[in-house]
């Protein structure tokens, strides 16, 4: 019977541990640790909560057409990893969106939240006053979680006459102001009053309309998202 040669197997052990520790060295220099299966995973998205009435809701439009689905679509076409959640409610006031607050944060609140709310109060010519004030709590609680906010605002109905128009118009930027959140002044900017961008009520926008209002606040909301990215 032949018999190995003297030391065989101790270089071969020798040889094995050294291409160990050059893949270890080459690993720890490149960071890129032996093993690890979440290097090339993507980081979860970006989510934004669209807090507000049908005019977010996509009162009348067909799916994937109202205003969160095309935001979500339009950043991105521009490169974000986002998740716009749909928060629109038809019909709500700044009381109805105070009051499901909690239930629409959940267990897990948003990275940010655009808030459009107001509409249906100056439609019934509500107190100004009471929705400045509902507003006020809602963006406290909001930044309380650690939300960042974008304020959409409103304007009141010319009807209304121009004491109360000024009253519900500036109640807006006062806010704004006081709570140090982005404002996009005027939510249906470059569609009130276009037949051509509003459905036949005259108020809610088409899927073309939310186009020009997403193509409009874009700049605004990636303003939002820079805030709330850590």
């Amino acid at each position: 019977m032949r018999m190995p040669p003297p030391g065989n197997g101790f270089g071969r052990r020798r040889m094995l541990a050294g291409l160990l520790g050059l893949a270890l060295a080459l690993g720890l220099a490149y960071g890129a640790p032996i093993g690890d299966v979440n290097a090339s995973q993507p980081a979860a998205p970006l989510r934004i909560l669209a807090l507000g009435d049908s005019l977010t809701a996509g009162y009348n439009l067909p799916q994937g057409a109202g205003f969160p689905a095309q935001l979500e679509a339009a950043l991105t076409a521009r490169g974000h990893a986002v998740e716009v959640i749909n928060g629109g409610v038809s019909g709500d006031t700044s009381a109805g969106g105070l009051s499901r607050l909690a239930w629409q944060l959940g267990d897990t609140p948003p990275d940010a939240a655009i808030v459009e709310l107001g509409a249906n109060d100056g439609l019934r010519g509500l107190d100004p006053g009471r929705t400045e004030a509902n507003l006020s709590q809602l963006i406290a609680r909001l930044k309380g979680t650690g939300v960042a906010v974008l304020l959409a605002g409103m304007m009141a109905p010319p009807n209304l006459g121009p004491e109360y128009g000024e009253a519900f118009n500036g109640l807006y930027p006062r806010l704004a102001d006081q709570h140090e959140v982005l404002l996009y002044p005027f939510f249906l900017e470059g569609v009130a009053a276009q037949p051509e961008l509003l459905q036949p009520d005259g108020l809610h926008p088409t899927e073309e309309g939310v186009a020009e209002i997403v193509r409009r606040m874009l700049p605004k909301v990636e303003e939002l998202i820079a805030r709330a990215t850590p």
